[in-house]
């Protein structure tokens, strides 16, 4: 069977555990065994959960892994918000968080407050616009605050760090509007480094997810009314060819690995004109897996609950699972 097929497997959750039983085999020691055709896309990690082992681990009887639960939320103001993340945090027990638009420098970060629940913070501030972190359980080691490529560009928009051996960047891309302006040239240019930084992270063969708000709508499915979009900067050609680029270095795009069919679910919500409750939003939060992540990957969702809590951020979380 192909691993497209066994792809497909994973996109119903209530289907997975007969799936992976549907592709075991017994041993003669007793130990139930996943056969190496069926690895990737996921399924080593379903048949761990169940409490199955693979034909590479001979001595592994019942071995399950760890899940890194990654999730990326443009929190629009972390202190102004920090209450809803602390709530969120606690209910939805992530591994890391990518957070973007802090909109603080790095000293007033409410690090104190992140630290008592048990986060690690890694922060690159910026005085009320941009910043982003990266909050982890375990503590991020070979931290890097900039996006690599232009020593020059003084914008709090990318962090880096590796948690338990997974690579993971945390991106607040350009907005580019408006586009007759030099924000939108930016944008590109920005795209471009990012393309350059993740050809260099495929060549080291590193692990890595790039996980934040994107400010691009892949495709007409992930927008609310296309037509009258079509020239934004999130939207533009330009900007889903720049996108398309990260594609074809062979990253995949989380979501749509499990919701392939799936149009109009969002991650963005404007505040005006009533949009967050007639549903008219944009889909602009991703996570990018190089193939290492790829395979290891068995879930990715958008947690629209903390959208509708009262003085919520503009976007919602964006989550996916990782086997470690």
């Amino acid at each position: 069977m192909s691993r497209s097929e066994f792809a497909g497997l994973r996109k119903s959750r209530v289907r997975e555990f007969d799936d992976v039983l549907t592709f075991c085999l017994p041993r003669q020691d007793g130990v139930t065994i996943l056969p190496s055709s069926a690895r990737g896309a996921g399924l080593v990690a379903l048949a761990w959960r169940y409490g199955l082992s693979d034909d590479e681990s001979v001595h592994a009887r019942f071995r399950k892994p760890r899940f890194m639960k990654i999730a990326t939320w443009n929190i629009n103001s972390v202190k102004a918000r920090l209450p809803l993340l602390l709530d969120w945090l606690a209910q939805a027990q992530p591994d890391v968080v990518c957070l973007q638009e802090i909109k603080c420098q790095t000293a007033d970060f409410p690090r104190l407050e992140l630290e008592a629940s048990g986060w690690h913070c890694a922060v690159r501030g910026q005085k009320s616009y941009n910043g982003v972190a990266l909050l982890s359980r375990k503590a991020a080691v070979d931290v890097i605050t900039a996006l690599p490529g232009d020593a020059a560009d003084e914008q709090a928009r990318y962090i880096e760090a590796t948690v338990s051996g997974l690579r993971i960047g945390c991106l607040y891309l350009p907005n580019g509007n408006p586009v007759g302006t030099d924000k939108y040239p930016y944008k590109l240019a920005w795209m471009d480094r990012l393309v350059d930084h993740a050809a260099n992270l495929l060549r080291a063969e590193t692990p890595f997810v790039l996980a934040g708000d994107y400010n691009i709508c892949p495709t007409d499915d992930d927008v609310y009314d296309p037509l009258a979009w079509r020239e934004d900067a999130l939207c533009r050609p330009e900007s889903r060819a720049q996108f398309r680029r990260l594609l074809n270095l062979g990253l995949t795009e989380a979501f749509r690995l499990f919701h392939p069919d799936e149009p109009h679910r969002y991650s963005f919500w404007d505040y005006q004109a009533g949009r967050w409750p007639r549903d008219q939003g944009l889909r602009i939060d991703h996570f990018l897996l190089s193939p290492q992540a790829s395979d290891r990957v068995t879930a990715c969702e958008i947690d629209k609950t903390p959208r509708g809590w009262e003085k919520a951020s503009d976007h919602t979380p964006v989550w996916c699972e990782i086997a470690e």
